[in-house]
């Protein structure tokens, strides 16, 4: 029984490539593929051998990207959205047949800010690092008691660094840093 469902599935694979490798040139087909949390948009694009353009709109139909190409019966183009701001994009393809367009959903990946405290060889002297961090960030330093001893916010338009004192602080200390999303990262020293 096994084996006459593996040599069916077979026989329909066989007819269909072959009535696919058949197919009419002027059934052009386009596919867009994007990948969650990825900044890599696949356009696929099967179909008439010649020139084709491809253009890429924004939500408000304003040409962001155009290119053309001759192609042999199709392409597979990856295409890095990074620097796009997040909402739907519009694909669309020129081809001999005409116009073939797809719209796709882009999110960048999220990055979030890099943090990293370490101790100096001065006495009680730490530098926190942030990279990363494209907003507002707010520092937080608590004692071993969990009172809030410092609180600050800083505007970053990329990476910085800070030193702090913390030689008149007994038993340790928690440095809290909060990105402008509200996502906190939290350093035990």
């Amino acid at each position: 029984m096994k084996t006459r469902s593996i040599v069916l599935a077979a026989l329909l694979l066989v007819s269909a490539s072959g009535a696919f490798a058949n197919a009419d040139p002027s059934n052009a087909a386009l596919a867009v593929v994007a990948s969650k949390g990825s900044e890599v948009v696949k356009v696929i694009y099967k179909g008439n051998t010649g020139k084709v353009k491809l253009n890429i709109y924004d939500a408000s139909s304003k040409l962001v990207f155009s290119e053309s190409r001759n192609v042999q019966q199709g392409f597979i183009l990856p295409l890095n959205f990074a620097g796009l701001s997040a909402g739907t994009y519009t694909v669309e393809l020129v081809d001999a047949s005409g116009v073939k367009s797809e719209k796709v959903n882009y999110q960048p990946a999220k990055t979030g800010a890099s943090v990293h405290v370490a101790k100096l060889a001065q006495e009680g002297k730490y530098l926190l690092s942030v990279a990363n961090a494209n907003d507002n960030v707010t520092i937080n330093i608590f004692d071993a008691n969990n009172n809030l001893i410092h609180t600050s916010t800083k505007e970053s338009a990329g990476s910085f660094a800070q030193i702090f004192n913390m030689q008149n602080i007994d038993g340790g200390c928690t440095i809290e840093v909060i990105n402008a999303a509200g996502v906190s990262t939290l350093v035990r020293i």
